[in-house]
């Protein structure tokens, strides 16, 4: 599943891509991927408005309108949205005479809900296992549908202090790893990136977080925002290349220290890492550098 760095990169590519278009034509062709409000409200309420900007909230994306509503798209584990150029929705494909598959991969059928902009392109939103949702927020209309609203602070706030950390998690037997995956906690941190958060702070995945110390929390506050932030700079790519690779060409992999890396020697000590299970998900950590207790 995408996380923070991910759907980061997702809006930076595409938000100056559509500052300021207008939605032409919408369609949705499986009604169950509009979460809120029903399809035929949510493409009748769409068509017509110019896109003011793009954000993200935790794993969620973020579309604004010049009407002040808002779609919350989250992508879930295989959702993918691209923005596909008219040039290349003209064209024809030879064999067949009919329109070119614009699936850029995806297989054929797995494209659920178009945008047609006014200016000839379609921001394209596919999702071959169907998890990701949409939901349309109408001016002053409280989100009590997509779950933001249950969400934690940002890795970037400034109130992600050693302080906040311990007060929310220090009496909790649950393993640190899990904890770092409560979005109500902190928002956009998952399997991928909590791994590395946890290698670059020291701290064994398994250990109970209240038993960790101050000192260990203050390395967790320190580390949450620079190593995601370190790799919203390596997820860094042009709007050429993410079309190309459909939108999942993240880079950051050749930097991840730990995860998807087990069997492998550290890059800090050599010593083999490590794969466990930590509530049910998958971990890697480093048994010279991340010891139990």
């Amino acid at each position: 599943m995408p996380e923070l760095p991910e759907i980061e990169t997702v809006k930076n590519v595409i938000e100056p891509q559509i500052q300021g278009i207008a939605i032409e034509k919408v369609t949705v062709n499986r009604p169950e991927v509009v979460a809120h409000p029903g399809a035929e409200e949510f493409c009748r309420d769409l068509t017509g408005q110019i896109i003011s900007r793009m954000g993200r909230r935790g794993k969620f994306l973020l579309i604004w309108l010049k009407n002040n509503s808002c779609i919350v798209l989250h992508l879930r584990m295989t959702g993918c949205l691209l923005l596909t150029p008219a040039d290349i929705l003209q064209e024809r494909d030879p064999l067949t005479d009919g329109p070119k598959d614009l699936s850029y991969g995806v297989p054929a059928g797995h494209t659920h809900v178009v945008l047609s902009l006014n200016d000839g392109r379609e921001l394209r939103f596919s999702d071959t296992r169907r998890f990701g949702r949409f939901w349309l927020l109408k001016e002053g209309e409280r989100d009590t549908y997509s779950g933001i609203g249950k969400l934690g602070i940002e890795p970037f706030d400034g109130e992600l202090t050693a302080q906040y950390l311990r007060s929310r998690l220090g009496k909790r037997r649950k393993a640190v790893k899990g904890c770092l995956l409560d979005q109500t906690i902190i928002a956009g941190i998952g399997n991928i990136y909590s791994d590395e958060i946890l290698f670059a702070a020291g701290i064994y995945p398994g250990r109970p977080a209240n038993s960790l110390e101050m000192a260990d929390w203050e390395r967790l506050a320190a580390v949450i925002p620079e190593r995601l932030l370190f790799f919203i700079e390596k997820n860094k790519i042009s709007p050429e290349e993410y079309l190309q690779s459909k939108g999942r060409d993240y880079r950051n992999t050749p930097f991840l220290k730990v995860y998807g890396h087990a069997g492998e020697p550290c890059p800090k000590c050599a010593s083999v890492l490590k794969r466990m299970v930590v509530g049910g998900r998958g971990s890697v950590y480093c048994p010279g550098c991340q010891r139990e207790f």
